[in-house]
Order: structure tokens, then sequence, then C-alpha cells
């Protein structure tokens, strides 16, 4: 007896201790700190840095050259050292409501807010963020609503021979009502993966938020993989805990068209899905613009809503799959079904601007209806989340 009121003495103290590791291993810094007029104040604790310095999407944006042209880079601002080596830095003027993110430079290595638990990934990147509510940072949090599911499913590709996993958000009240709903394909960007839409672009929030402010029908979204050699997102599938990268195969030559009703097929057998065009909607950001553009003409009885989001409209005539051929025919076949909603949306700064100038010239020059969805910035999180609150109140009127 007394052996055991020893050990279990010991394992208290070793629980009390950990727990003590884990409250005290933090800082007592708070940042970011947002106050009442909307600026916000980032500390740093670094005594024996030289320089400390903040990026991110809220600073004046700066040019950047990468493989796809110049583009809008996140800014940065250098912070101040003050008592005990906390290192701050405050925004000149209130920041409007948003979703922001943001990281620090420390003599030149790039490193989160140890401050702020509130991290996301996007590709390889990991970054901190924080809302500024009012506008659309209310659209972007979760509030006092009915909520919908996410749900993580495996589903088998014939087409491409493996079992790949997709992201499925279902409305409020879904699981206890018998009622059958339309349904949103959303694809993501180069880099990304079945998880960008969910984490980066907040979908369950939005779709939340207007549904329960009645701007939106109920509906199911499924958020698949783009990257067509993937079985799921880093660290998701049997290739185990790897390094996520831009550079992937099987992901702009047709591999992920060709293999789409295979997802189709899968939500029609396993949801309540209203199985017909006219319940049907397919957008996608950047590739997942690409993607749409090709999926909805190539299967041009699949969907009755397509919406192009900074869509890479880009020259694929050294690709040889046939999904890419004949594309003024399948333009032509698609358009004579007359689809109710056919949308395009980019920043006035974004590299693909030109591209997509030049694709609504060729819709323009065949008659061919569209809606045109112009706003500032570029090619940035911030624009597709403000496109899809803006396309999913359009869906199956």
């Amino acid at each position: 007896m007394k052996k055991l009121s020893i050990l279990t003495g010991m394992l208290l103290l070793c629980i009390t201790t950990f727990a003590q590791q884990a409250l005290f291993g933090g800082q007592s810094v708070v940042s970011p700190e947002v106050h009442e007029n909307n600026t916000v104040t980032f500390r740093f604790t670094a005594p024996k840095a030289i320089k400390v310095q903040l990026t991110g999407d809220f600073l004046p944006t700066q040019k950047m050259e990468t493989q796809f042209g110049t583009v809008d880079a996140p800014g940065i601002a250098d912070l101040k050292e003050g008592e005990n080596g906390v290192w701050e830095y405050t925004t000149p003027s209130p920041l409007s409501p948003e979703l922001y993110s943001y990281s620090f430079i420390v003599d030149g290595v790039r490193t989160t807010d140890p401050n702020n638990v509130y991290l996301i990934r996007d590709v390889a990147s990991v970054t901190n963020i924080f809302i500024i509510k009012g506008g659309r940072g209310d659209l972007y949090s979760v509030n006092n609503v009915p909520h919908g599911t996410v749900a993580r499913r495996w589903y088998d590709s014939p087409t491409l021979g493996m079992s790949r996993r997709v992201t499925i958000y279902t409305p409020p009240g879904y699981e206890k009502s018998a009622q059958r709903y339309p349904v949103l394909y959303l694809l993501h960007g180069m880099g990304g993966d079945e998880e960008a839409w969910i984490a980066l672009g907040r979908t369950a929030q939005i779709l939340d938020n207007l549904v329960a402010q009645g701007k939106a029908k109920p509906m199911i979204v499924v958020m698949t993989n783009g990257n067509a050699i993937q079985e799921a997102a880093p660290g998701e599938s049997s290739l185990g805990l790897y390094k996520p990268t831009m550079q992937l195969p099987k992901t702009m030559e047709g591999s992920m068209e060709t293999s789409f009703p295979d997802v189709v097929k899968f939500i029609d057998n396993n949801y309540r899905t209203i199985n017909r065009k006219s319940s049907r909607a397919i957008c996608g950001l950047s590739m997942g613009g690409y993607h749409s553009l090709h999926i909805s003409k190539e299967y041009p009885d699949m969907f009755d809503y397509v919406g192009l989001f900074s869509a890479a409209i880009i020259p694929n005539d050294n690709v040889e799959s046939k999904i890419y051929k004949n594309m003024d025919e399948k333009l032509k076949i698609q358009f004579g079904k007359k689809p109710k909603l056919y949308w395009i949306a980019i920043g006035k700064t974004d590299f693909l601007y030109q591209a997509n100038l030049d694709y609504m010239k060729k819709l323009d020059e065949n008659n061919y209806p569209y809606t045109y969805f112009e706003t500032d910035e570029g090619h940035i999180w911030k624009n597709w989340r403000i496109y899809l609150s803006e396309f999913a109140p359009l869906l199956f009127k």
C-alpha cells in the first residue's frame, strides 16, 4: 500500500512538472495585440538579436521575381527594440476587417510568432494568422450560428489507380435530415491540396455564415486534391511526413480532368446529392481555375455553374492530352448547352490578369455570356476568400 502511494505521488509529480513546463514554456508577451481602433501591435522577444522584422499581407507589397513572372509579395517592416529585449511594431493605420497572415524575420531567419498559437500552412510556408472583426472579418470567423460538418474521406479512383483523400463540407442539419443538396466542387491552386480551401480559404466559416444569413443555399462543398500523383496532402498519406513542394508532376497535363468523374461518382453514391447538372457547380483558384475551365468544357452536361478565380489560363499546346485539344469546339458545345453562370474573377495586379482579359476577349468574340468580377491586389488568398464569398450566393437559384 505504501509503495502504491509512493508510485501515485511520483506520477502526480511528473504530471505537475509537465504541466508547469507547458505553463511556463511560453512567453508572457502579448502578440498580436489588436487595439480598439484596429491598429495592431506585434512583439517579439529577442534580446540578442541585431535586427527583427515583420512580414505580412497587411503591409505594402513588394515585387518579387518568380518562374511565373513578377508577382506581389508581402511587405516588410522593421521592429524597434524596447526594454528586456522585446522588439515591437505597431501598424501606422487601422487595418480593415479581414483575416491576415504574418511572420517574423530575426537576423535574416524567418520564424513564427511564439506568442500566437494560430498557425496555417500554405504549401511549405507556415505563418501566423489573426482576424480583424467586422465586415468580411466576421464572415471568416466562427460565429454563434448553426455549423456544418467537415470530414476527410477516402475514395477509389480507378482512373488514377489509387485511393485518394477528399475534404467534404456538409451544411448545418445534414445529418438529421433526409433532404438532398446541391454540390459545389472547390479546387485549389498549384502546391495546394485538399486542406488548402478549408484552412486558408475559411470555407466552413464562410458557408456557415452565408447560409445563416440566408445569402446562400445550403450545399455540400467538395474540396479535392488536384495533384493527380498524390494520395493526399503531405503528411496525410502513405508517403509519411515529407516537405511539401510546388513542383509536382501530373498537375496540369490532363490527369486531374480525366479522373474527375471518379470524385463526382463517389460523392453522388455516398451523399444525398441532387444528381443533375443544375445542382452542380465547379470553381477553383489559379491552377484550380485552369482545372475548372477544362473539366467544365470536357463534361458539358455535368456543371451548370462555373467559377474561374485568378485562373491560370495558359497555352497548353505542348501537352499531349486530348483534354486540351479542340478547345474552341468544346467551348462551343459547352456554351451551346447554356450554363446558368460562367463567373470570372481576378485582381487588377495579378500576374494572370492579361491572360484572363485575353480569354474574356475570346468569349466576347463568340458571344458566350459570362459575369466578370474584378478586385484590387493580386494572386493572394485575400482575393480568393472574397471570390468564394461572392460566388456561393449566386449558386443554385
